[in-house]
C-alpha cells in the first residue's frame, strides 16, 4: 500500500523473491487487478529465469475466486503456480470449499488452529492508513471483496458520545485534522446505510485515543493490569445492556464524520474507475 500501484508493489516483491514469489492479490480487486497484475509480474520473473510460486486469496468468495484465478493463470501459461487460501479457515470451511470444487492448493489456517471453540480470538490486523510524503500525509486504504475488510483512509481521531445520563450513544471516527464543535447539535449516520441518521443535541464527547509511543519514545502512561481492569469495568457501566447481550446483541453505533466518509467514498470509486 506504500507503492503508487499494486503492480509496482508486486514487482518489488518479486525482485526480492524471484523463486518464491507468492503474491497477495485481494488488496484492491482480485480478478480485475490482483490476478492480472500477478500474471504480468510472473511473466517478467520467468523472462529473467525465475520461477513464480503462486497467489494468495484472503477475502471474498474463495471458491469462485480460486476457480476464476486458476483459469486465468492456466490461460497465461502458469499451470504450475499454486493458489493459497486464508481468512479464518477451519475444518468446516475447508470441507465446504472442497465440496464446491475450489481450486486451492494450500490452506492457511491460523486463528482457528490456536484457539478452540468457545475461546474467542480478537483479530488485530495492521493496515497502512496514511503515508508521509514531502511532509504531508497521503491517505491509503485497502479495498476488499469483503466489505468489513475495507479500511479507513487517513489519520484518525475517535470520540465517544454520551447522553445526559453519561450513557454511551455512539463512537465517531473523524480525520485527525478535523475540528468538530461538540457544543452544537450533531447528526451522525450509518457508514453503509447512510439513510439511518440520528440528531444529537444534549450530549458530550470524549476523545478516546491517547498517544503511547511517538518517534520511538514512550510518551504515555503505562497503567498496571489492575488499573486497566478497573477502567474497563467503569466503561462497561456506560454501555446499555442491549449492547452487552451474549445472544443477539443490539449493534453499537460506530459512525464516520462527513469528511472521512467522503474521503473513503472518493478513494473507493476512484480505485474502481481506475
Amino acid at each position: 500500500m506504500s507503492f503508487e500501484s499494486e503492480l509496482e508493489a508486486f514487482r518489488a516483491y518479486a525482485e526480492d523473491f524471484p523463486d518464491s514469489c507468492l503474491l497477495l492479490v485481494d488488496t484492491y480487486d482480485t480478478l480485475r487487478s490482483g490476478v492480472p497484475n500477478a500474471i504480468t509480474v510472473f511473466e517478467e520473473v520467468r523472462a529473467q529465469g525465475g520461477k513464480p510460486l503462486g497467489i494468495r486469496l484472503d477475502s471474498g468468495d474463495l471458491a469462485y475466486l480460486s476457480k476464476e484465478a486458476r483459469k486465468m493463470l492456466d490461460a497465461a501459461g502458469f499451470p504450475d503456480t499454486i493458489i493459497v487460501a486464508s481468512n479464518d479457515l477451519d475444518e468446516h470451511i475447508i470441507r465446504d470449499l472442497k465440496l464446491q470444487g475450489a481450486r486451492i492448493n494450500l490452506w492457511g489456517v491460523g486463528t482457528k488452529l490456536i484457539t478452540s471453540a468457545g475461546r474467542y480470538a480478537l483479530g488485530g490486523v495492521y493496515k497502512m492508513s496514511a503515508l508521509e510524503e514531502n511532509g504531508a500525509l497521503v491517505p491509503k486504504m485497502k479495498l476488499s471483496d469483503n466489505p468489513e475488510k475495507i479500511t479507513l483512509p487517513g489519520a484518525h481521531e475517535v470520540y465517544r458520545l454520551y447522553d445526559e445520563n453519561n450513557m454511551a450513544i455512539a463512537d465517531l471516527i473523524t480525520l485527525q485534522e478535523e475540528r468538530i464543535d461538540f457544543t452544537r447539535p450533531l447528526t451522525i449516520f450509518h457508514p453503509q446505510d447512510t439513510w439511518k441518521k440520528m440528531r444529537l443535541e444534549n450530549y458530550t464527547a470524549r476523545k478516546l485515543l491517547e498517544p503511547m509511543i511517538k518517534a520511538g519514545q514512550d510518551v504515555g502512561e503505562n497503567p498496571t493490569l489492575p488499573e486497566i481492569q478497573a477502567y474497563r469495568e467503569r466503561e462497561e457501566q456506560t454501555i446499555w445492556e442491549q449492547h452487552l447481550r451474549l445472544v443477539n446483541p443490539q449493534p453499537y453505533k460506530v459512525d464516520l464524520s462527513d469528511k472521512l466518509w467522503q474521503l473513503r467514498e472518493s478513494l473507493i470509486h476512484g480505485q474502481h474507475e481506475a
